[in-house]
């Protein structure tokens, strides 16, 4: 599974210094219900997934979840509206202080292109640049989704990885400034466990 990979990408990029531990946990209940988004969309929402979050992230005993949800149903080629592949937030006591981010199901072939791990890595950064940002860290526009605009180019095999390295080591150029996580931040930080919840 390509959440696996997740581990190995963060410590390239950051040359070593952010280091990752997962935990895979499989619900032992069927999502039951989603959260309407702009009228028209939908996504597990914390709300949602209330019943592992509580019982499997106690306050404070992981810093990011992931939610792995079957969006697409690909016997009958129908799909649940929803936003984007993924989508990610910042901690808040509506996820028992984790980062909080959701990743749908997709055809195998779309888990490597063109970098594997790469949808874990972009949803997780959301929550992660919103801590640092507390934390006095500048940050560019659009953070994780701020590589085209900041001048970077998605590359066919490694994605968009070279503008993800920058941000995570306060390498993008941003109004004449350098702006990102500070090498420093990975250093001082202790990552604790991360846990995917998939739902069947």
């Amino acid at each position: 599974m390509s959440f696996g990979h997740l581990p190995a990408l963060v410590s390239d990029l950051t040359f070593g210094r952010a280091t990752v531990e997962i935990e895979i946990v499989t619900a032992d209940r069927t999502l039951d219900s989603l959260t309407l988004e702009d009228g028209e969309t939908y996504w597990p929402s914390p709300d949602d997934t209330r019943p592992e979050i509580d019982e499997l992230t106690r306050l404070g005993s992981y810093d990011s979840i992931f939610v792995f949800w079957p969006q697409n149903d690909f016997g009958s080629n129908g799909s649940i509206p929803a936003r984007g592949w993924g989508l990610g937030m910042s901690a808040s006591a509506w996820s028992n202080h984790a980062t909080y981010a959701t990743v749908a199901n997709a055809p195998p072939f779309a888990w490597r292109i063109p970098k594997i791990g790469e949808v874990w890595l972009h949803e997780w950064l959301h929550g992660v640049c919103a801590y640092f940002r507390e934390r006095g860290h500048l940050m560019p526009a659009g953070d994780a989704d701020g590589g085209s605009r900041h001048g970077y180019v998605q590359s066919e095999t490694k994605g968009w990885t070279d503008y993800y390295r920058d941000l995570m080591n306060a390498g993008v150029l941003d109004e004449g400034r350098l702006t990102g996580i500070r090498p420093d931040g990975w250093l001082l930080e202790r990552p604790s466990p991360s846990e995917i919840l998939p739902h069947a």
